[in-house]
């Protein structure tokens, strides 16, 4: 008996030796089903499973598009004037695109709209014209009731709120606000000094640094190929052509 088994195959070598003579005879020596069966598990490779499809991730929400000081319906009639200033053209995004109107009205929340570093104690006098204005009012106040003589006159002269009017019929009601001679303010100044603040911000929003919250995403200065705050411009200071660069923000001088 024990001779017996010495001389057996291992059952390693046996199954070895049906898979090898299945392949080489095609499966005649051990029969067409079995023999096809061995072939292709000796070289058809292994099915890999289906690529996970990556998940669509929704685009960051900016966190620096959040109201202040506005009210909403301060906000959208801001909106809806400082996009008559800047409108949106074959050149490039309008204000509201920009986000000029967060930029106004991160403005008005802070120092600059309570004129924290104004003197603001009077008697206040009316000054010439190489002097300036001498303002007796905070200056979110005085947006504040612009906005207040928009609406009133927007729905006098035309029954609608500003939002709704044409942009026709708004360019109108800011002319009229632009010359100061069609409508008081409840301090009773002039819309003048109202319409230059509303102008002077709509352009500081689509053209400061994103910071602040308008200009966004550099559009403003990509319009007009300004470069932001760039550190250093040694490598294209000494040549002839203009070199057009991508614009920076003061985000971009973070260390991480």
């Amino acid at each position: 008996m024990p001779e017996h088994k010495e001389n057996q195959p291992r059952s390693g070598s046996r199954r070895n030796f049906l898979k090898v003579s299945g392949a080489a005879l095609g499966g005649v020596v051990v029969g067409g089903v079995v023999g096809a069966v061995l072939n292709n598990s000796l070289t058809k490779p292994k099915e890999q499973p289906p690529a996970a499809t990556p998940e669509v991730q929704p685009p960051a929400a900016d966190f620096n598009q959040a109201l202040m000081y506005f009210n909403q319906e301060q906000f959208r009639i801001t909106e809806a004037a400082v996009e008559r200033i800047f409108p949106k053209d074959e050149l490039g995004p309008g204000a509201i695109e920009l986000g000029a109107a967060y930029y106004i009205d991160h403005q008005l929340a802070n120092q600059w709209g309570i004129n924290a570093r104004d003197y603001m104690m009077g008697p206040f006098f009316k000054g010439e014209m190489t002097q300036g204005e001498y303002p007796s009012i905070k200056r979110h106040e005085l947006f504040s009731m612009g906005l207040d003589a928009l609406k009133g006159f927007s729905m006098k002269k035309y029954n609608k709120p500003f939002t709704e009017l044409e942009d026709n019929e708004k360019d109108e009601v800011l002319k009229s606000f632009e010359t100061g001679k069609d409508v008081i303010l409840s301090n009773g100044d002039t819309t003048a000094s109202f319409f230059k603040m509303l102008r002077s911000l709509t352009l500081e929003g689509a053209y400061s640094d994103p910071l602040y919250g308008g200009n966004k995403n550099m559009m403003g200065w990509k319009m007009r190929n300004y470069p932001g705050n760039q550190m250093s411009y040694l490598n294209i200071i000494d040549k002839p052509e203009f070199v057009k660069i991508e614009p920076k923000s003061l985000h971009e001088h973070m260390t991480h």
